[in-house]
Order: structure tokens, then C-alpha cells, then sequence
């Protein structure tokens, strides 16, 4: 594989659930010969499904990374989920790659979760190629899928983002005599027609020329692409009209420069099941996805600001020679040691060194290097990684998702990663009481490997609650529980997690004046409380001059602020709500930690019982496909769920309902719909906002 970092490419398969990702990446390790034959998703036998609950369900849960090289170069592949449920596992990803490969089905077109991921890859600034799958199916339609992901992905975010097709489908523009039109498609880029064929054991593509009255249609397609393309680079566009024409050397060299500054998509076409169009897509990730080289420099901040002070701005180019920083994407359980994911984004690191966690202040001991290749590991020559490689860390004991581990002599912390909140929860207990201490130990075990993923005691019940992104998820892990920490644990019903904000504004202010054991203790403070839709959690501000505070109360005042405002007067968790230090007294020798937190927990108590208490449920996103004798039926449940319908349409024959409703009223939605259907409708829900509960919970 190659060594050079420029021949390097990190990218990501993401999509929407089914529209088959798994599936293109095992094509993919096929003919770049990482493997020798194709798994199924159907089988269970696809390389990156190899968790048993992947094989058995059919769905990819957990992201997966490989390694593979096409024409010269080491491609790094991530194989993600598509069900919303583990849409963590799409975010972590995307926070550390280069390129992502996008696939659709031409079928159903742009879905809900394809608006997600391509949120989540914008987020990210990550340049990506589409793959439109699924071409042999009844009701594909690429010219269709492709309207769809111009005006509903590139369109409605704003963005200048154009698409470029590369390869079309032979139906496009019209039939050759003696060619199957599932198995060809048109190279746009040389004007060649590419055909394939073959069985289990040979598969082949070959090139053809196109036949004569099929070529004013390709010069069409050609050039609406050349005019697309051309806008991006002057030129190109005078190189093209003093020539007429462009290259596909020439063409290639405009894509890519368009691609990696984020102003232009690609576009594939093919069924990857039938191993149509899959190299393609392989020369595209090549040609036109960059390096890490070709990204820019990571950004991250100093570690060392006092609090209250604005940290330093600090880059790290991918250059394996600068000062080391990596970034912690996933935890993966093992028997023995927990095995990390890192992106190594500057400088080199070797087996047996020490890197300093700057959130942690303590240094972490890199025991093992090691490359991934879905399940199984592959020691690394020369036991080292430099910059822009993807690598499996043994030896981390106190570092979490989305750490940064760096050089001791020039630390930076790098942007977190941020998850969703969790949306639902349930008491879960083990079976035998001597298990009790083990539930303990694998639920934070749990909570280190998945973000989304929670786990608590209820103070009142004295039950655990474990609470994740959906009922498939906490049954994922209920599952795992079983399988992997041999625990036998009883669930309950799963329930909503609700939150907790306040009405309006008010300003508040707490005193603690008192003479204790240890002497008089003093601390006064003012806040100003806001409800703020916009913010999840809690954000903490000043209005105050905080390098003016002596620097032994800074940091213990944005705590106990932090800390005070985190449950409100119901005992919810709260959200949506901005604090502001508008005033803080001291007193030297007399103001201390004991006393800063009595006062800032009177303000809040003060405010939780003047501001009205607002609950708020999780409001969910849905997009159900049903056939047109089902759209009534469907239509009239979702009133009784108290569902809003936003919008219907007609896709491949199917209505499409765009709806949100309370994830109070979806518990079991998914055996009604099916029932309402004669189980022919489809549907995907995923969390889109917090809002004020129409119902309170049964138990308040």
C-alpha cells in the first residue's frame, strides 16, 4: 500500500437505512482484492456486519473502519449505519474523515436519513461523491433521485454545491443493440460506454465505444457536465471554448480542485449488488476526494486559559514531522483492553510512547499500534502512525470519546465531538441481586463506548434507568448485555425522557453569610436566568469581568453555576436555558468553595420556585411511505398520536407523509403501521426538537 500521505484517502460510506451502503463497501473490498469473495447482507456474511446482532438483523449498527488500495493509493473506509438510532456512529465518523461516498437508492430517492447524514457531512466540511444505487430495480429512476439531491440536499441548505455526473445509466439515453441496460453505464469523462458482466467468480468490466446514434445524447450529457464544472474554474472555461472541449485529464483536474473546496458533488450511477459501477466509484474516490493533505489544518485551542478567558487559537497542519495530536473517535470493548479509534491528525507516534490528554491533565501509555480491519487487527510495520492515518490505540485507561491525546510540550484540545441527547428510557435490573455490582460495571462500561448512552439511579424509585436514542437501540444493548457480559438483566417499559426549562426571564441573586465549624463563610451572586430554545443543555456566560476575580473562585463559580442549573423544580434535567453572572462578592479569607455553591444554589432555588416550570418532550421527525389505499388509515392514526402532517408527496408510486409528533404516542408505531398497510408501508423517525409537553407523564 502506499506510504506517501498525498496517495491517502479517509472517507466514509453514509446513507440512508437499506439503501446499501454495506453492500457497496463489500463490492468495493472485492475488486480492490482486500477481499476474495462478496459477503451478503442477506447471509450475514458481509465483512464490516460482523457483530452477531448486525448478521441477524440485517443492519449495519456499529461503524466499522478497513483499509483497502485502488490505483496506487491506501483508502481508509468507514462503513456506517443508516438507522437513526446509531446516527452517533455516523457523527464521530464524519468528524474524522477526509471524503465521504453518499448512497442512494433510486427507488425511494433522497430519504430522511439522507437530509441527516448530509447535515452532519456539511457540519463537518466533509467533500463527498454520490452513489445512485439500485438501478435495476422496478421504479428507479436516476434522473429523478438525481432532481431530488440537487433540490433537497443542495438546494434547500443554501449552498452553492453543484452536482457533476460522472457515470450515467445506458437507460438515460436511450438502448444499444446486444447490452443488458442494468449492467451499462456511460463514462461521461472519456465518452465511453462501460459494460458488465460476469458470475461469482469473474466478474468483468470493459469498455466499449458508443454506438452512433447514441452519441449526440452523450455529447448532450457531456456538455451540461463541462458547463457545470467550468464555473468553478476560468480557466477551464476558456481552455474549453478556445478548444471546444475539454479533457478527461483535463476534466479531472477541475472536478477535483471543485470537490475538495466543497463547490461541487460528483455523481455515480449503478446496483452494487449486481456489481455494476462499483470501480467507478473506487477511480472517484481516488480522483476527486482529497488527501488529508489537501484539507486544512485541524483547529483547536490551548488548554491552558484561565477560565473566563478566551483560549488561544491554535492549527496543526498533517505534516508527520510537527508536534503529535490525535483525536479519540470510538471505544470498542475488548476481553482484555478496550480498544481506541484514533485519527492521528500531526506528527507520528509510536508504540510505547506517552501522550497527555490536556481535558484530563494525566498521560496515557500507547502499549499497542495496530491497523483495523473490521473485526480483526493487523500489527503495523514499523510500529508507528504518522498524520492523516486511522489506527487502533491499546493501553488508554482514562480518556473517553472524543479526547484529544497530544504532545506534552505543545498541547491542544480538538472540537469536541457533539451528540444528540438521549430521547427515551427504562428501568432495567438484573436478574439474580449478585449481579448488581457486574450491572454497574457493564453499564459504565457501556456509557464509555457509546455517547448516546446513559446510565442512572432514580432517586426516587431507586431503579436504573438507562436511556438512549430509541427503543431499538436500549434492545441493541440489552442484547449485548447478554451476549457479550453474560448479564441477565429484566427490562421494564420504556419511557420518555423528558426535560425541564423555565418560562422567562428573571434575575435572581443568593447569599451565604453563615459561621460554621471552620469559620465565617461569605459569597453573594446575581444571576439572570432566560429560556433559549436554540441552546440544548445549559450555556453559562458572564457579564463580569472574570480575570478580576481572584483565580482561585473563577473556575468554582462557572461550576457551582454548571452544576446548580443542571435539575430543575420537577427533577427533570434542564435545557434551553442561558445563565448570566451579572454579580459576584467575596471576601478575603472568608469566601470559599463551600460558600460559593450555598449561594448559587439559593439563586437557583429561588428562581425554580418564582418562574413558571415548562416540560418539554421530545418531538420527532417522520417520513412514512405507504401505497395510496393505506395513506387514510395511516393519516387518521396520526391524529390520534396527536401528529402533525408538515407535507405529502408522491415518490415511485408511493405517498410519502412528512409528519412530527410526541415520541409519547410512537411507542409501538412500528407492528401498527404495518398493520395498517398489510405491511407495505416503510417508515423512519428520528429526534428533531424539545418542546413544551402537550401531557405530563403518568408518574408526576
Amino acid at each position: 500500500m502506499a506510504n506517501q500521505l498525498e496517495l491517502v484517502r479517509n472517507i466514509g460510506i453514509i446513507a440512508h437505512i437499506d439503501a446499501g451502503k454495506t453492500t457497496t463497501t463489500e463490492r468495493i473490498l472485492y475488486f480492490a482484492g482486500t477481499s476474495h469473495r462478496m459477503g451478503e447482507v442477506d447471509d450475514g456474511t458481509t465483512t464490516t456486519d460482523f457483530d452477531p446482532e448486525e448478521a441477524q438483523r440485517g443492519i449495519t449498527i456499529y461503524s466499522a473502519c478497513v483499509t483497502t488500495s485502488w490505483n496506487g493509493a491506501t483508502v481508509n473506509i468507514i462503513d456506517t449505519p443508516g438507522h437513526v438510532d446509531f446516527t452517533a456512529e455516523v457523527e464521530r465518523s464524519l468528524r474524522v474523515l477526509d471524503g465521504a461516498v453518499v448512497v442512494f437508492s433510486a427507488v425511494e430517492g433522497v430519504e430522511a436519513q439522507s437530509e441527516t447524514v448530509w447535515r452532519q457531512a456539511d457540519r463537518y466540511n466533509v467533500p463527498r461523491i454520490c452513489f445512485i444505487n439500485k438501478l435495476d430495480r422496478t421504479g428507479a429512476d436516476f434522473q429523478r433521485t438525481f432532481d431530488e439531491i440537487r433540490t433537497r440536499l443542495c438546494e434547500s441548505a443554501g449552498s452553492e454545491r453543484q452536482l457533476a455526473p460522472i457515470t450515467i445509466p445506458l437507460t438515460s439515453i436511450g438502448d444499444a443493440d446486444g447490452l443488458d441496460p442494468d449492467r451499462t453505464v456511460v463514462n461521461l469523462l472519456n465518452r465511453k460506454l462501460l459494460v458488465f458482466s460476469g458470475d461469482d467468480n469473474n466478474w468483468q468490466m470493459h469498455e466499449v465505444a458508443v454506438p452512433e446514434h447514441l452519441v449526440d445524447d452523450v455529447e448532450s450529457w457531456r456538455t451540461a457536465l463541462i458547463d457545470t464544472v467550468c464555473q468553478f474554474d476560468d480557466d477551464a472555461m476558456e481552455l474549453y471554448f478556445a478548444e471546444e472541449d475539454l479533457s478527461a485529464k483535463q476534466l479531472k483536474t477541475t472536478i477535483r480542485a471543485a470537490t475538495i473546496t466543497g463547490k461541487l458533488t460528483p455523481v455515480f450511477a449503478g446496483t452494487a449488488l449486481k456489481c455494476v459501477g462499483v470501480q467507478p466509484v473506487l477511480d472517484g474516490v481516488v480522483d476527486f476526494l482529497p488527501s488529508p493533505l489537501e484539507r486544512p489544518p485541524v483547529e483547536g485551542i490551548a488548554p491552558s486559559a484561565p477560565t473566563g478567558v478566551k483560549p488561544e487559537a491554535l492549527t496543526r497542519a498533517a505534516d508527520p514531522k510537527a508536534p503529535f495530536c490525535g483525536l479519540l473517535f470510538k471505544i470498542v470493548a475488548d476481553k482484555h483492553n478496550d480498544l481506541y479509534f484514533m485519527r492521528v491528525y500531526s506528527g507520528t507516534i509510536s508504540s510505547g510512547s506517552r501522550m497527555i490528554n490536556p481535558r484530563t491533565g494525566k498521560k496515557e501509555f500507547i502499549t499497542r499500534l495496530w491497523h483495523i480491519q473490521a473485526d480483526s487487527r493487523e500489527k503495523i510495520e514499523q510500529d508507528s502512525a504518522r498524520a492523516g492515518e486511522i489506527v487502533g490505540v491499546v493501553g488508554i485507561k482514562d480518556s473517553v470519546t472524543g479526547d484529544t491525546l497530544c504532545d506534552a510540550k505543545s498541547q491542544i484540545v480538538l472540537e469536541q465531538i457533539t451528540f444528540p441527547e438521549t430521547v427515551i428510557s427504562m428501568a432495567v435490573e438484573p436478574e439474580t441481586s449478585g449481579d448488581k455490582d457486574k450491572l454497574e460495571q457493564v453499564l459504565a462500561r457501556l456509557g464509555l463506548q457509546d455517547p448516546t448512552f446513559s446510565a442512572s439511579i432514580d432517586q426516587d424509585s431507586g431503579q436504573t434507568i438507562i436511556s438512549g436514542m430509541g427503543e431499538l437501540h436500549l434492545e441493541v444493548l440489552k442484547n449485548r448485555m447478554e451476549r457479550e457480559f453474560n448479564l441477565k438483566i429484566r427490562v421494564h417499559k420504556p419511557r420518555v425522557t423528558y426535560k425541564e426549562t423555565i418560562s422567562s426571564s428573571l434575575s435572581v441573586e443568593g447569599t451565604f453569610d453563615k459561621e460554621t465549624s471552620t469559620g465565617p463563610n461569605f459569597a453573594a451572586v446575581k444571576l439572570r436566568i432566560a429560556p433559549a430554545a436554540e441552546v440544548i443543555g445549559v450555556d453559562v456566560s458572564s457579564e463580569i469581568d472574570l480575570k478580576s476575580l481572584p483565580a482561585i473562585h473563577r473556575e468554582v463559580l462557572i461550576n457551582a453555576v454548571r452544576d446548580e442549573a443542571q435539575t430543575g423544580i420537577q427533577g427533570f434535567a434542564m435545557t434551553q436555558l442561558k445563565v448570566f453572572i451579572t454579580d459576584f462578592q467575596h471576601r478575603a479569607g472568608v469566601t470559599n468553595e463551600t460558600a460559593i455553591y450555598a449561594a448559587v444554589g439559593e439563586a437557583f432555588q429561588s428562581a425554580l420556585q418564582t418562574a413558571e416550570s415548562v416540560i418539554l418532550e421530545p418531538i420527532m421527525k417522520l417520513e412514512i411511505s405507504c401505497p395510496d389505499n393505506s395513506t387514510g388509515p395511516i393519516q387518521s392514526d396520526l391524529n390520534s398520536r396527536q401528529a402533525i402532517v408538515t407535507g405529502t408527496e408522491i415518490r415511485s408510486g408511493l405517498h410519502i407523509i412528512d409528519a412530527e409528533a410526541p415520541l409519547a404516542k410512537m411507542f409501538g408505531y412500528s407492528s401498527n403501521v404495518r398493520s395498517l398497510s398489510q405491511g407495505r408501508a416503510s417508515f423512519t423517525m428520528e429526534p428533531l426538537r424539545y418542546s413544551p409537553a402537550t401531557e405530563l407523564p403518568d408518574y408526576m
